[in-house]
């Protein structure tokens, strides 16, 4: 049996740039987990060269970009395989690149070729870069294109998880290749993440037919039940057997996006290695050492308050010292450091505390500090303003709460910003949040989470127990209201329980221990019930 994982982004370490959040980093840790778990997973992505971007910030939070080039030979190695595709009435040529974890390879598709136009040299520019015309044709090469690669290398697909639906075309060249409707839907998983209708591509039927050609079958339209244009997601889900969401309320928001379909949750977790900080990880290894192999052990550990404050004061440190070297700023490590980092969308909401101002400045004058941290889209310009309005609020209170932005947000700052924290703060529109998988990082990294109930944090949160919830569940956007809430949380219960250390240490013992349920390994578990269903041997 291999499972053919496809996703648009997958993002494996910081300096391989070819992530933009979630959505990549998440698929990065699902390969790394099929990988520890012995899985017959193999990975395909795109190689952007200039990857997504990177994010520079003037005085005033104004964000431009910048798009220095991948060398992919510092990451990858060359298969020294290519496959072609016809398209535009002449052909497009990919090399394949591999990227392995334990053996498990990720293939790369690469169109800088000596014999590709300039247009189709451009496709592997930028990853989610340039326009519809750009976007279908890349999402060829990944669908089609990544179907073609994996078995030019010799690896012979029983079964499809298709991750978003940048990968639907993959769906439709297995049909090509001759498995029948009822196969396909008995092989392929399809995995929605995006709560937002704006979030799924569509594209123009016409343009999907000059792409597809005589790969689009001709009752498309009508699977995808998606009336002018072509959804992918709608295209997806009518061609696969099986669909999951990636969390429980994830899967009932879905489930009024896609009526008549089956939507099963399957919530999210982190790959526990990379986002265990390396303080924790001694402190783990000193109690249970097969925590690495066994991250479900995580879930029965106790440790002494002086060794688990040890190792927080040490990534705190270190998130001290990455502030200083970056903006030249000194946090006070006696304040309470709230985090809050991820993807600059505007429903996230990322100015939400700034705006009332002075009852904030009234609860954690000369008590707490704020680092923020995450890149808006390049052509999101709500996104930018979301920014910039950080740096406003900043302004108006610095001298009594300092408020730092880390620029250019990796995954190796999002290590530091999830362990170096003191909370985790996290206020999307309900129930716009798919999963919010940096919460999931905090609580291993004893950062109890301080959100509004979405994404995962429904399941796990205990508050007052393993941190705190913001609100009680509620849908409608009140911006007054939440932030309220937000500031009732703060000066009634966390700041009480700060300045009580054998409670805070508490607290913190709580949210490891809850992480324990949010790994790879047990996503993996949910998943392997699934890829079961592929085999066909």
């Amino acid at each position: 049996m291999v499972v053919a994982y496809l996703s648009a982004e997958v993002g494996f370490e910081s300096r391989l740039h070819t992530y933009s959040g979630g959505l990549g980093v998440l698929a990065g840790d699902h390969l790394k987990s099929a990988a520890d778990a012995g899985l017959d997973v193999v990975g395909c992505t795109l190689l952007y060269r200039e990857g997504y971007g990177r994010q520079h910030l003037d005085d005033e939070g104004n964000q431009t970009e910048t798009f220095g080039e991948i060398d992919p030979d510092e990451f990858l190695c060359d298969t020294g395989v290519e496959i072609t595709l016809p398209l535009d009435g002449t052909t497009l040529h990919s090399k394949i690149w591999v990227y392995r974890i334990k053996g498990l390879p990720t293939y790369f598709l690469d169109t800088r070729h000596p014999d590709n136009s300039p247009n189709h040299r451009s496709l592997g520019n930028r990853l989610y870069g340039g326009d519809d015309s750009t976007r279908i044709r890349q999402e060829y090469l990944l669908g089609v294109g990544g179907i073609r690669a994996l078995q030019a290398l010799g690896h012979d697909i029983t079964g499809l998880h298709l991750n978003e639906g940048h990968c639907t075309f993959a769906a439709l060249e297995m049909l090509h290749q001759g498995w029948t409707r009822e196969q396909l839907s008995q092989r392929t998983l399809f995995t929605t993440h995006t709560p937002v209708p704006a979030g799924h591509d569509r594209f123009s039927w016409d343009e999907v037919e000059e792409v597809l050609g005589d790969l689009l079958p001709p009752d498309a339209q009508e699977i995808a039940d998606s009336g002018e244009t072509c959804s992918m997601s709608h295209l997806g889900i009518g061609l696969c057997g099986t669909v999951n969401a990636v969390s429980g309320l994830n899967a009932k928001v879905a489930q009024s996006m896609f009526p008549g379909t089956e939507i099963h949750p399957i919530t999210n977790g982190v790959h526990h290695i990379t986002w265990t900080s390396d303080s924790f990880k001694l402190l783990f290894d000193g109690v249970d050492p097969e925590w690495r192999n066994k991250p479900e052990n995580i879930g029965s550990m106790s440790f002494s308050n002086s060794r688990l404050l040890e190792a927080k004061e040490k990534s705190r440190l270190e998130l001290r010292n990455k502030v200083l070297e970056e903006t030249g700023m000194k946090l006070n490590p006696n304040y309470l450091t709230i985090g809050f980092a991820r993807r600059f969308a505007t429903y996230k909401r990322a100015n939400l505390v700034f705006k009332n101002i002075e009852r904030l400045r009234e609860i954690g004058g000369h008590k707490i500090q704020f680092v923020f941290a995450g890149k808006a889209h390049p052509k999101d310009q709500g996104g930018k303003m979301l920014i910039k309005s950080i740096f406003e609020g900043a302004k108006e209170i610095q001298e009594e709460i300092p408020v730092i932005f880390l620029q250019n947000y990796s995954m190796e700052t999002g290590l530091l910003m999830t362990a170096g924290s003191d909370i985790w703060l996290n206020n999307p529109i309900r129930p716009m949040e798919a999963s919010g998988t940096s919460g999931m990082k905090a609580a291993m990294n004893g950062t109890p989470n301080c959100s509004i109930l979405d994404g995962w944090w429904p399941e796990a949160c205990i508050h007052g127990v393993n941190g705190w919830a913001i609100g009680n569940g509620e849908e409608d956007r009140d911006d007054d209201r939440d932030v309220e809430n937000i500031l009732n949380v703060l000066e009634n219960e966390v700041l009480p329980a700060w300045e009580n250390q054998e409670k805070w240490l508490e607290i913190m013992k709580q949210s490891i221990i809850s992480s324990a349920a949010f790994t790879g390994s047990r996503m993996m578990g949910d998943y392997k019930r699934f890829y079961g269903a592929f085999d066909t041997s």
